[in-house]
């Protein structure tokens, strides 16, 4: 059985003394060594499996070494690269995680959340948060450390790790533009998320720096983040604008729901409609065709919201950091260069009465 690692051990691989190590793996005195020394201690760390003794001291700080991580739809491809990274975050500093799933029931979350601080978990990074949000301002006002990941509430004084849901937007915009779209529509997330309301504003913005037309019916909103939530809004937009040649979509599951409508009337991605998605969820890259997205740095974001977590826990008194993930435009097989009118500006009016029943 291999010995467990040290302190000593850590300084040895990074070359640094074993102050250095130890001031390297806390958050609190991290700012006293060169980024890059702190750097190659926590690699160091990493490689030989070392973990500072969180129990230990939790017992002196009358902590627990567990984190709540709570998710609004663990069937969603978006959330285990999030998860993964931040575990490896936590483990690697001797913090157990306590997943618990919400299926976007608001009653099921109270309990969940009732039930993680009756555990007395250390502190929560959380994937649900409405733009209005009760029990999560209550978890801050409180005092328990709290990180918001992916989406955010309307307060300002809750630290989060978001993507830059205006830049992704936007650039989605530019990418049909450039392919001479100009009849281009949005199915937006729901309103009382903040990422609806973002990409829901960033479209209408991008549209208007662009000069083109964007009016009320340009954007449905969409039930939920679902391929049926976005099934439904695909049938409405296309009967409300038949001329549409492009579709941005809040996300890649509500893409996935336009593209089941396109097969439904036996149309063609991206020859008849093309099809921006968000997030590039594993998976999306196998899809026939594969999808056009926005790619949000998933795994980096888990790594994001631990790391802040934990500059909390080390520091009551830490500032309130909002951090914003760069995008990146993945250009795959549904979107092509506009070379339609609308595939259903030709469709009868029962036409398209059938196919928004």
């Amino acid at each position: 059985m291999r010995p467990t690692p040290t302190l000593a051990d850590v300084a040895a691989e990074a070359q640094v003394h074993v102050g250095t190590a130890s001031r390297a793996l806390n958050a609190a005195t991290r700012d006293m060594v060169k980024a890059e020394t702190a750097h190659r201690v926590r690699e160091a760390a990493y490689r030989l499996g070392y973990s500072p003794n969180v129990i230990a001291s939790g017992f002196r700080a009358q902590r627990t070494a567990s984190i709540g991580v709570v998710l609004p739809d663990l069937t969603n491809p978006l959330f285990p690269p999030i998860v993964r990274g931040i575990e490896d975050v936590l483990t690697a500093r001797g913090y157990v995680t306590l997943l618990g799933n919400t299926d976007n029931d608001e009653q099921r979350e109270l309990k969940l959340i009732e039930s993680l601080r009756t555990r007395r978990v250390d502190g929560f990074i959380v994937a649900t948060a409405k733009r209005i949000h009760p029990i999560l301002e209550d978890i801050a006002d409180a005092g328990t450390p709290i990180v918001l990941i992916n989406r955010t509430t309307d307060r300002e004084d809750i630290s989060s790790v978001l993507s830059d849901d205006s830049a992704g937007i936007q650039t989605a915009v530019d990418h049909l533009v450039q392919l001479g779209h100009r009849r281009i529509v949005h199915l937006a997330g729901p309103d009382n998320l903040s990422t609806g309301r973002n990409r829901a504003r960033a479209f209408e913005e991008a549209m208007r720096r662009h000069k083109l037309k964007v009016g009320e019916a340009d954007s449905v909103t969409c039930d939920g983040y679902s391929m049926e939530a976005g099934n439904a809004a695909a049938k409405r937009i296309f009967k409300a604008r038949p001329e549409a040649t492009a579709i941005v979509a809040a996300n890649d599951l509500i893409a996935l729901g336009a593209l089941q409508v396109l097969r439904e009337m036996q149309l063609s991605c991206p020859e008849d409609i093309s099809i921006v998605g968000y997030n590039d969820m594993p998976f999306v890259d196998q899809l026939t065709p594969p999808l056009t997205t926005i790619r949000v740095p998933q795994y980096a974001a888990g790594v994001q919201a631990a790391e802040v977590l934990l500059d909390r826990l080390a520091n009551s008194h830490a500032i309130t950091k909002s951090l914003l993930l760069p995008i990146e435009l993945i250009i795959r097989g549904t979107t092509a260069a506009c070379n339609s009118r609308g595939p259903f500006k030709s469709l009868e009016s029962n036409q398209l009465s059938t196919l928004v029943q």
